[in-house]
């Protein structure tokens, strides 16, 4: 079974930096579109970015310039490090992959932004 487990959330200052990691496990990683999205209390889940098999990225608005999507294809992980850090961007970031019909979801780790 896909299995995906997010990791690198954590408390960081306005204007600061985040990497976060996505670990795929079950399936073969480097067919298949990753995302990341993020949801607040109240609101609906976001895409962030996504990362095709070919490599071609995707952005939200309010992350352009700011967020990179990138991925590890020999290592099963994606990334996205995250720049210049607004406490709107303060969310559970949740890592997400489709394979055979299916959507798969991790965990997702805690991002929160304040001084």
């Amino acid at each position: 079974q896909v299995q995906l487990a997010e990791s690198g959330g954590g408390l960081v200052q306005p204007g600061g930096s985040l990497r976060l990691s996505c670990a795929a496990s079950a399936y073969i990683f480097s067919n298949y579109v990753m995302g990341w999205y993020r949801q607040t209390p109240g609101k609906q889940r976001e895409l962030v970015a996504s990362s095709s098999s070919g490599g071609r990225t995707t952005y939200a608005d309010s992350v352009k310039g700011r967020f990179t999507i990138s991925r590890d294809n020999a290592k099963n992980t994606v990334y996205l490090q995250m720049s210049s850090l607004k406490p709107e961007d303060t969310a559970v970031y949740y890592c997400n992959t489709g394979v055979s019909g299916l959507t798969y979801w991790g965990k997702g780790t805690l991002v929160t932004v304040s001084s």
